[in-house]
């Protein structure tokens, strides 16, 4: 009998996330019992840690395996699940070190202790410019638009990158809706579709204490079966390369406008992206496979 503890953290004020932690090193669960496990809990992602080494001590050990499942798939990265993977390594099971170093698709992540916070290190995610007319499907579902500035595309994720022209408030961004249906039939091959665009604080693009955010967001992914995903912190890679290269900074702060929403703080440095936040236990138990 395999037993995984699991807990729900809720990250970034945002998005809820699934942690499994696997201490069986010797008996590992099957890919096809992972993503059952995953549709099962019916979030938009479900992550799994497990010991490298089966002399790993999970309570003083730096290095750990670190897999994403959405309901439909394995992903390549997943920002929140690695930051809640990190939180309850820290928070939950008392990891002593100060940094923990996961394995993953992506290479090597690396989660450091900030004071209260969490400071998370991911590869870049360079774009490519792609020929808007080339993706009149996916700018045809999104609906009404105040028109399409750039289209750009992130080879190492698979992810495409709208950015609106200015002129909307962020008040129109929020609730505006495309065709998700129309979306997901429209192009093959895509992951995530960002959707980004900027204002200024007359729109109603600052934060509640008046700080303004350097541009804005929302994320689909309905080929992966997430209509939206509340906050996507491996979209800000792309986001943080894309406005570094419009806006010629390094720093940002920014917003995810899903229904649910939230802030990310976002630091560029060379190829590597450095993203900030917390996490809260919600739930936790065992689960008997």
């Amino acid at each position: 009998m395999w037993l995984s503890e699991h807990v729900i953290l809720h990250c970034f004020h945002c998005t809820q996330q699934f942690v499994h932690f696997l201490r069986n090193i010797q008996q590992d669960l099957d890919d096809d019992t992972l993503q059952k496990v995953a549709m099962e809990m019916n979030l938009s992602e479900t992550a799994y840690i497990r010991p490298l080494n089966a002399t790993d001590d999970h309570r003083t050990g730096n290095r750990f395996g670190l897999r994403w499942f959405t309901t439909t798939e394995e992903v390549k990265l997943c920002g929140h699940a690695t930051l809640a993977s990190a939180a309850v390594l820290f928070y939950e099971i008392g990891n002593t070190s100060d940094k923990i170093t996961f394995e993953t698709l992506s290479g090597e992540l690396v989660v450091r202790r900030d004071g209260d916070h969490l400071l998370m290190d991911f590869p870049i995610g360079l774009t490519q410019h792609r020929i808007a007319a080339d993706y009149d499907g996916v700018i045809k579902a999104l609906g009404v638009l105040p028109g399409v500035q750039d289209v750009t595309w992130c080879p190492s994720l698979s992810y495409l990158l709208v950015r609106l022209n200015d002129g909307w408030t962020r008040a129109d961004f929020e609730q505006w809706q495309p065709d998700i249906g129309q979306l997901e039939r429209s192009v093959t091959g895509v992951i995530v579709l960002i959707v980004t665009t900027r204002g200024g604080r007359q729109q109603g693009f600052a934060d509640q204490a008046g700080r303004d955010y350097d541009f804005v967001s929302r994320c689909f992914a309905p080929w992966s079966g997430i209509a939206e995903d509340p906050v996507t912190g491996s979209a800000q890679t792309v986001l943080g390369y894309y406005w570094g290269q419009q806006l010629a900074k390094e720093e940002f702060y920014t917003r995810q406008c899903s229904q649910r929403g939230g802030e990310i703080e976002i630091r560029v440095e060379g190829d590597r992206v450095h993203l900030r936040g917390k996490a809260t236990l919600v739930l936790k138990g065992v689960l008997h496979i």
